[in-house]
């Protein structure tokens, strides 16, 4: 015990290096300088030390329907698994470790958090699973997300391990401009999905939280392919960049505006929402630049749309748009999505329309409790219910407000 070195009660401060230390620290000591090859040895030369075998780490697939096998030395590589309906699926949808006794042992599935977006999921066969074990591995598994997300900026290893097919240009833009898929706090969770996966090209949102505000924005820049992508590009960098000169939503819009007409000219425009949630006390706003009205939905129904008035797409000039308010209460979702959802025809020439729209989020909302869940399920149900067509862009937001305050995370018991 370290001499001289006390708590807060005068009680002294054990700050010798046990077994668990040694290896959480093996992995945050050589991140810095580790090279991504060589990360997936570390984790299996690191799982091995607590007994465990036949190492797998799983990556989403784009569409978010597979898990896919990462390949890497000393990792086994299985067949890649559905996310509905395997037990590695199931990790990776609830955030929660899934264990499956075999003959061989039990064999573990704990998801790859990162803060609170789920990575994948790391496949570990242990003889036998105690307390300790588990906390072990839940936290060797949180350091390896972080570790794949912050490698991911050096490598085009985990993004190829990702696709399962082709994917255009205006699709590689728009998935390097996104943020992460999902964020949760207790305040507040979102979560956020991308039609089609591999062929997306104007769609696109983006989110921040600062301090008590969250705020978001959804865009559909028009037309198709790679003209799409830059001017998308252009408005989501516009957002950012009044957003964080701390503008209200107004002069946001104004800003966006100026960049696309002055970029693109008067025949080019990018519809858009944009939104800032108050965290704590459920206080919404929001201006509506051509987009559908999103939906509110409380206790699994849809209780009605977030209708305002409506000013013009960005690029158009319009008036200074009036900022619409509403007042969550907690539990309460906000579904915001793009017109490539609701316009689309259908086999028979009709349009999938939003009855059928709301129709959907019903059943699915009694299905599917969290936020990435219901996201996913919506957007794969309402692809198979267009019969597999998506001839244009489709984007789904989702915003569910808890309030309350995260002030216990800044404690140490």
């Amino acid at each position: 015990m370290a001499e001289g070195v006390r708590g807060p009660d005068d009680v002294p401060v054990d700050r010798s290096e046990g077994f668990g230390e040694r290896l959480l620290g093996v992995l945050l000591d050589r991140a810095h300088e580790m090279p991504p090859q060589l990360i997936a040895p570390l984790i299996a030369e690191e799982i091995g030390r607590v007994g465990g075998r036949d190492v797998s780490v799983l990556l989403q697939d784009y569409e978010q329907v597979m898990l896919v096998p990462l390949p890497g030395r000393r990792l086994v590589v299985y067949e890649a698994e559905p996310i509905a309906g395997s037990h590695a699926g199931r990790a990776f949808l609830e955030a929660t470790p899934v264990e499956v006794p075999r003959a061989d042992g039990v064999r573990m599935y704990l998801p790859l958090l990162d803060g609170s977006d789920q990575v994948g999921v790391l496949g570990v066969t242990m003889d036998r699973v105690d307390d300790d074990d588990r906390r072990l591995l839940r936290r060797l598994a949180g350091l390896i997300a972080d570790m794949l997300v912050t490698k991911n900026s050096y490598t085009d290893q985990f993004t190829k391990a990702r696709r399962r097919t082709a994917m255009s240009v205006a699709a590689e833009i728009q998935w390097s401009l996104l943020p992460p898929l999902m964020m949760s706090v207790p305040q507040v969770e979102v979560a956020g999905i991308l039609e089609p996966a591999y062929e997306v090209a104007g769609d696109s949102f983006d989110y921040a939280l600062n301090d008590d505000i969250l705020h978001l924005a959804v865009i559909d820049a028009m037309g198709h392919g790679l003209s799409a992508a830059v001017m998308a590009t252009a408005a989501i960098g516009a957002y950012r960049h009044a957003r964080r000169a701390d503008v209200g939503l107004s002069e946001i819009y104004a800003f966006m505006d100026r960049v696309i007409a002055d970029q693109f000219g008067p025949e080019h425009f990018v519809t858009a929402q944009m939104m800032r949630l108050n965290i704590a006390t459920g206080h919404l706003q929001w201006v509506n630049a051509g987009h559908p009205p999103p939906l509110l939905i409380r206790d699994q129904r849809v209780i009605g749309r977030l209708e305002s008035p409506t000013t013009l797409p960005v690029g158009f000039g319009g008036e200074e748009p009036r900022v619409s308010e509403q007042m969550l209460r907690r539990g309460d979702r906000v579904l915001c999505f793009t017109d490539g959802l609701i316009e689309e025809r259908e086999a028979g020439g009709e349009q999938f329309g939003l009855e059928q729209l709301i129709d959907i989020v019903t059943k699915v909302g009694v299905k599917e409790k969290g936020v990435r869940a219901m996201v996913r399920a919506l957007s794969h149900a309402l692809m198979s219910a267009r019969g597999g067509v998506t001839s244009d862009d489709a984007t789904i937001f989702l915003v569910e407000w808890h309030g309350g305050t995260a002030d216990h995370l800044a404690t140490v018991d």
